[in-house]
């Protein structure tokens, strides 16, 4: 047989679930793994080189200078963050730009790229004139601007941020929504933070033991606030100056922000100015009438901040259509606010059949995995879905299961297993299943 003739032979041992889903096994074996692509086990996306075709035009003539801060090509320039408007006449209404997590690859979201909300815009604050205090029940108050604060032993962790309203179009919608990835789950991004941990801080102002919570305020024009629990704070929650190696971005809170890893991305104060420590809750205006989760009841319920067990699959998406059969990669996201991702299993059959996926390591507590898995398209309809795991047993619902147990009032914390619908003509449409 010719090189060119070259089909898979597909071992039905290497069938790990219906419709197509092969083993993780695929990815380590040699003929792919090794000397041969994918293309020449069935998919024939490769082409034909032809030896000896003309010069490119810009391989005759001397390239442009280097420039003082790095762009992405003027080919790639369709590769950004999409923005949702307020509604007309509400002009202090959030303004979203969100995550365009289907053309990216890897967990490292570039800082250009990542999710930002603002509830009353991007102030332009002078770094020389920016100060946070620690005050309220500690032994003695003190101030720091960001100089100051790289004096200070500093942590770098990776972490995802997602804002608790990521997928919330698919609570009461009565139809799919059908908008790329930008729509659904474009909230979230994972980052390298660089920071001090808030612990070193509050040793150093000395925190009263009847302590219980502390209020972190934002130096925007609305003086965003939100209550931490103390403990959170003495744990991982950190005081950020870095993200992916340089300066926070204004968007990001420059020069200062709270990242509060695993929680809801609201109570990740920005631009922070205050730290006051105290024995309850401040009760703002996004802890009572925002950010709180409906119920069957009508009540409500506050403080639900820890971000719940989720995955989606990026690729196969709306935003991309199968060519031709033959043999794909599946792969997408998941991430957990309490700890590390263990386990991602995906179905190609609407959830009859699952396969374990491959996770891409360093898997990391409280930050995007990235999973994988072969599938064999056959030209046959399908529906995918991904469903995570995290190291403590959670596992991701089914949107009825979901809707069973929040109803359909709820704003926040929508986390349900996503579904790509694929036709026979290789079209992909978001559906509930």
């Amino acid at each position: 047989m010719t090189e060119k003739n070259k089909t898979l032979v597909v071992d039905p041992l290497d069938q790990a679930a219906g419709n197509g889903l092969m083993s993780r096994r695929l990815f380590l074996n040699s003929a792919i793994a090794g000397g041969a692509t994918l293309a020449t086990a069935g998919n024939a996306f490769a082409q034909e080189a032809v030896v000896g075709e003309g010069q490119e035009e810009w391989t005759l003539m001397p390239g442009d200078d280097l420039p003082e801060y790095g762009d992405v090509s003027r080919y790639e320039k369709g590769r950004v963050k999409r923005f949702v408007a307020p509604p007309p006449g509400l002009a202090t209404a959030s303004l979203s730009g969100r995550t365009p997590l289907h053309l990216l690859h890897g967990t490292i979201t570039p800082s250009g790229l990542h999710f930002e909300v603002t509830h009353h815009g991007i102030p332009d604050i002078d770094p020389d004139r920016h100060e946070m205090v620690i005050h309220g029940m500690v032994k003695k108050p003190f101030k720091w601007n960001v100089e100051q604060l790289e004096n200070y032993p500093t942590v770098s962790r990776q972490y995802f941020l997602e804002c608790s309203g990521n997928t919330r179009v698919n609570w009461a919608d009565p139809k799919p929504d059908q908008n790329f990835m930008y729509m659904t789950h474009g909230l979230v991004s994972g980052s390298e933070w660089t920071g001090v941990p808030l612990s070193t801080l509050l040793d150093e102002c000395g925190v009263s033991p009847d302590a219980k919570w502390i209020i972190a305020e934002g130096a925007d024009s609305g003086s965003l606030a939100r209550s931490i629990p103390i403990d959170k704070a003495l744990d991982d929650t950190m005081v950020a100056i870095y993200q992916n190696g340089e300066r926070l971005r204004p968007s990001q809170g420059y020069p200062m922000r709270i990242l509060n890893p695993g929680f809801e991305g609201n109570v990740s104060i920005k631009w922070v100015r205050s730290l006051y420590v105290t024995d309850k809750p401040v009760m703002s205006r996004f802890e009572t009438s925002k950010y709180t989760d409906k119920l069957h009841d009508g009540k409500s319920l506050q403080f639900s901040l820890e971000m719940d067990v989720k995955s989606v699959i990026t690729r196969p998406s709306n935003a991309l259509s199968l060519e031709k059969r033959g043999m794909y990669e599946i792969t997408g996201l998941a991430w957990s606010g309490r700890g590390k991702i263990a386990k991602v299993e995906v179905s190609a059959d609407g959830g009859r059949t699952w396969a374990e996926a491959m996770l891409e390591g360093p898997i990391q507590s409280k930050m995007l995995t990235r999973f994988r898995i072969p599938w064999m398209w056959e030209g046959r309809p399908a529906i995918l879905q991904s469903r995570a795991i995290d190291e403590f047993g959670r596992v991701q619902p089914s949107r009825k299961e979901l809707l069973a147990a929040r109803g359909r009032q709820a704003y926040y914390h929508y986390h349900a297993i996503h579904s790509w619908s694929i036709n026979a003509r290789g079209a992909v449409r978001h559906v509930f299943a």
